[in-house]
């Protein structure tokens, strides 16, 4: 009887953050829909093996290589390495582990009492009035979309733990815009900041994508059916 095969080593926040850059270039270069990049992001963060990881960006094309680094000629030579202590680096490892626990309650604390709005393994849309000047939204493993009208400049606050503020657009000051102040806490997760232009343009070219691949599909099946 063959023995089972070894569990898949766990991953960290450094592969985490890796494949969530990779997504967010996959949005910007309009590969992924704002919707398909709210949903990968949430599984991003709550992924916990490689294969997990990889199922994420399995559709997605390789990254450019990156350009080697030419070392100066005048560059100082290297400070030798301080000699290896166990104790001084469980001392720091549980230091690390004691702020990590300490932000993480923190954060569950602020998302959990975010007044506008909370995502907990999913995804919210949180829509801002006319009349709004503050608006709190938390998120924990999701995603939060927050959609402001187009005469407001947004100024975003809040902290974000293993996660992403995107406010691209709506955060742009200009005349005649009132500013409303938006508190994003969470981890894990997104929150992206859109005025309803911006988010009505998205929903219009994400509706042409799906009307677009719904065609390709059609076609294709017609296809098969003249062959036979």
């Amino acid at each position: 009887m063959e023995p089972p095969p070894p569990p898949e080593m766990r991953i960290g926040d450094r592969e985490r953050r890796e494949v969530d850059a990779r997504l967010q270039e996959a949005l910007a270069d309009g590969m992924l829909t704002l919707a398909e990049y709210d949903e990968r992001a949430a599984l991003c963060w709550a992924a916990r093996t490689r294969s997990d990881l990889n199922a994420l960006i399995v559709d997605l094309p390789e990254p450019p290589p990156s350009e080697p680094t030419v070392a100066l000629e005048t560059a100082a030579p290297a400070a030798p390495a301080a000699p290896d202590s166990g104790m001084l680096g469980r001392a720091i490892g549980g230091l690390v582990t004691a702020a990590v626990i300490g932000s993480g309650i923190f954060v569950g604390i602020q998302v959990l009492s975010a007044d506008d709005g909370a995502s907990v393994f999913g995804s919210k849309t949180v829509n801002v009035g006319s009349g709004q000047q503050r608006v709190e939204v938390g998120m924990m493993f999701g995603s939060v979309r927050v959609i402001v009208p187009d005469d407001v400049s947004v100024r975003p606050s809040g902290t974000v733990v293993f996660g992403s503020t995107n406010c691209n657009e709506a955060c742009r000051t200009g005349p005649n815009l009132r500013e409303v102040a938006v508190e994003a806490d969470g981890a894990f997760g997104s929150v992206s900041i859109m005025r309803q232009s911006e988010f009505d343009r998205a929903a219009i070219t994400d509706r042409n994508r799906d009307r677009d691949r719904d065609r390709d599909w059609d076609d294709d099946s017609d296809d098969d059916s003249d062959d036979d």
